[in-house]
């Protein structure tokens, strides 16, 4: 449920190059009290355009945008709209991803996996002074804050060889296979998952493969079904 006390409006923007998903976007922030979608963008260059001359006090950014990152739109944000407060929501769940998005200015990071409301919610709490996070990805900050504390090494390991363990389960699961089953869990190809990932085709296909082994199954079907179950996806 949305809180009980909700600002009398909270002017959101966003930019979504897939036009359903930004339809999808549009259409459940426009239902929830408190908040009005001023502008929606497909390009990081129409949002940049748009920001010259407007602000918002919420702005949400894809990062996989087809002419320039979405990193760029945060990034001109911060510089010509510091008032606003900017939150990722994307496919992309690795560490890489996360920690660029987070110094170019991002205040929270959603993956496109939560519920319309859980959307409209972590809106509402971004424009609270909230640093609205995906579980997964509070965890791996809260892993790469440990690491530097304890005083590890300084060179932080790379997103694929991190790992994400089932409750109770000896399995475990890199950063990146975790981000493909969850890609693939919502129907995507292993091409277009290669495609969305910006890696190969042959390795979205060994990282299934040792998704397959480590979770026991033979099939996308029985991934999906046992990493629900274990609290993966």
């Amino acid at each position: 449920m949305l809180p009980d006390s909700v600002p009398v409006s909270v002017s959101v923007a966003l930019v979504e190059d897939d036009e359903v998903m930004r339809a999808r976007l549009v259409r459940a922030l426009g239902r929830a009290p408190g908040i009005e979608v001023v502008h929606a963008a497909a390009t990081a260059g129409a949002m940049i355009d748009w920001l010259e001359r407007h602000s918002a006090a919420v702005l949400l950014v894809d990062l996989g945008l087809p002419d320039r990152s979405g990193l760029d739109v945060i990034r001109y944000c911060r510089q010509h709209a510091p008032g606003s407060e900017v939150m990722v929501v994307t496919l992309f769940g690795d560490e890489n991803h996360m920690i660029r998005a987070f110094e170019a200015g991002a205040r929270g990071y959603i993956l496109k996996d939560g519920t319309e409301e859980e959307l409209a919610r972590h809106v509402l709490s971004l424009h609270a002074g909230g640093s609205p996070m995906t579980p997964v990805i509070a965890r791996q900050l809260l892993d790469r804050m440990a690491i530097a504390t304890q005083g590890a090494a300084a060179e932080v390991p790379e997103a694929d060889g991190r790992a994400i363990r089932g409750p109770g389960d000896g399995s475990m699961l890199s950063v990146r296979e975790h981000e493909i089953l969850r890609i693939l869990s919502r129907g995507y190809t292993y091409a277009e998952t290669a495609q969305l990932l910006d890696i190969a085709f042959s390795t979205v296909q060994s990282h299934v493969k040792n998704i397959y082994s480590k979770l026991a199954v033979r099939s996308r079907t029985e991934a999906v079904f046992e990493a629900r179950q274990m609290g993966l996806l």
